[in-house]
């Protein structure tokens, strides 16, 4: 059995906790502790220890849905693409807002919010972190 400790960021939220993620036959099959990691010095929140158990949930979306005659169905990426566009363009401040996930990096989480504020003109901003990611 051979297995490859992969140094990488603990995907559950935007702290920046650092994890080895235990890889056999290229698969992610566990994560251990990063002891050395200056942000968490190997220790992880309960949540990012089974942080990369998402990848394989059966409930994943591989694909994206829009919602079509009441009902969500699965389209291609250049539809669901052109149909984020162009509601985009309809959008104006007041009837924006954007609800980041609370699987996104530090990185992501101000990319969007930047995003949010400088191109939509909005503060419109939430993050499920604020509510110690309950729903998630």
């Amino acid at each position: 059995m051979n297995l490859e400790y992969v140094p990488t960021i603990c995907p559950y939220c935007s702290c920046g906790c650092g994890i080895y993620l235990v890889v056999q036959d290229g698969k992610i099959i566990g994560q251990e502790p990063w002891k050395e990691h200056p942000i968490n010095e190997g220790a992880n929140c309960p949540k990012g220890k089974n942080a990369y158990a998402f990848l394989y949930s059966e409930d994943r979306l591989k694909m994206p849905l829009v919602r079509k005659n009441g009902a969500l169905q699965e389209t291609s990426w250049d539809e669901a693409l052109d149909l984020i566009v162009s509601k985009l363009k309809e959008a104006t401040p007041e009837n924006f807002g954007f609800i980041a996930s609370c699987r996104n990096s530090n990185e992501d989480a101000y990319v969007m919010q930047k995003f949010t504020r400088v191109v939509m003109g909005t503060n419109n901003v939430e993050y499920c972190g604020r509510l110690c990611h309950s729903p998630a």
